[in-house]
């Protein structure tokens, strides 16, 4: 065990968070919880991850559920392409997780941390994970200003991250680093005073902690505008699944025009996709319940205006759309922003 390994294990034990999937070596259970911590802070993700494992304790309870209850159980988490290859895996598997790393690296939906994270924690192998935590770390402690976003950088730190793994005790020392860096080697206000390592970072001896580690690439942002329509008939609504390869795939929402800038209710209705939705409807008026509505996720910004639509006679039909009874609405798994407006607004 080198200098470093010990001092970072001999911290761990009086500061490590305690969190329900370190008290096992299940990987079907470390697997649940590495996918929701993907994206998720560990305490918005805590409950989602207690929902999940009481409804879907295991492979053959996952693998035999539809995709739309694993969805329905996945609402509000966001990033939902993580449900559908966390089914498709399930069903993949024939009850049996896999236990060798290039087995488990096969799953879909598995990258190389997270496969590296399963082996280390459930089967104790040698694999160092290397996450967001980790890159800062080393990062700082020795001084290495290589881009973490760059193809040399993923490959430099992936060797140093093997490199100083315990591996007499790698579940420990991997569990050890990651939280050294969400506790103490935070990305802002670190508490280097009470560092172990305050007399041998490099960062802090050289004032470079709040430099390291360096990013090359800004995400580029793209502007989406979506019209949503609120469309009653009696006691129901219209509603579709997505089936677009994008954002909410798989989700179900109320009819939806996207256009290509923020665009005022005129132009909106002389739009194609507007005219075919309400193709045969008269005098429809709208009413406006949320204009720019603006949401930003992590590559998108996403503007959205929602209306109700006014008609004097019920809509019996709508194309691409089926009638749904209010009451039922909570059966169908939709996106954060859209399960927030039909609680607002029905």
């Amino acid at each position: 065990m080198t200098l470093f390994s010990n001092s970072l294990i001999k911290w761990y034990s009086t500061h490590q968070r305690s969190l329900p999937w370190r008290s096992t070596n299940d990987p079907y259970i470390i697997w649940i919880s590495e996918i929701i911590l993907q994206q998720t802070r560990v305490k918005q993700g805590l409950g989602y991850f207690y929902r999940f494992v009481e409804r879907f304790p295991n492979i053959r309870s996952l693998a035999e559920a539809s995709e739309d209850e694993v969805m329905t159980y996945w609402q509000g988490l966001g990033y939902y392409s993580r449900a559908r290859n966390l089914h498709a895996a399930a069903i993949s598997m024939n009850n049996v997780f896999p236990n060798t790393y290039n087995e488990v690296l096969a799953l879909k939906g598995v990258g190389q941390y997270t496969a590296a994270a399963i082996c280390a924690f459930a089967f104790d192998m040698p694999y160092a994970v290397v996450d967001g935590n980790v890159y800062r770390v080393l990062s700082r402690y020795l001084g290495i200003d290589v881009p973490i976003d760059t193809t040399l950088g993923k490959k430099l730190f992936s060797e140093l991250a093997q490199q100083y793994l315990d591996k007499n005790n790698p579940a420990t020392y991997n569990q050890a680093i990651m939280d050294f860096g969400a506790i103490q080697c935070t990305p802002t206000s670190p508490k280097c005073s009470l560092c172990p390592f305050v007399d041998s970072c490099s960062a802090f001896l050289t004032n470079k902690v709040g430099i390291l580690p360096i990013k090359s690439k800004r995400n580029i942002m793209q502007d989406r505008f979506l019209n949503y329509f609120i469309v009653r008939s009696k006691e129901c609504l219209f509603i579709r699944q997505r089936k677009e390869d994008d954002i909410w795939k798989n989700l179900y929402e109320i009819p939806l025009v996207e256009s290509k800038t923020n665009v005022s209710v005129e132009d909106l209705i002389s739009l194609n996709d507007f005219k075919t939705m309400f193709d045969g409807n008269e005098n429809i008026v709208f009413k406006v319940l949320e204009n720019r509505y603006k949401q930003v996720l992590s590559h998108r910004i996403l503007y959205i205006n929602l209306y109700e639509v006014i008609t004097r006679n019920d809509i019996d039909d709508m194309p691409g759309y089926m009638k749904v009874n209010i009451c039922d609405l909570h059966d169908f798994a939709m996106s954060k922003v859209m399960k927030m407006f039909l609680e607002k607004y029905i």
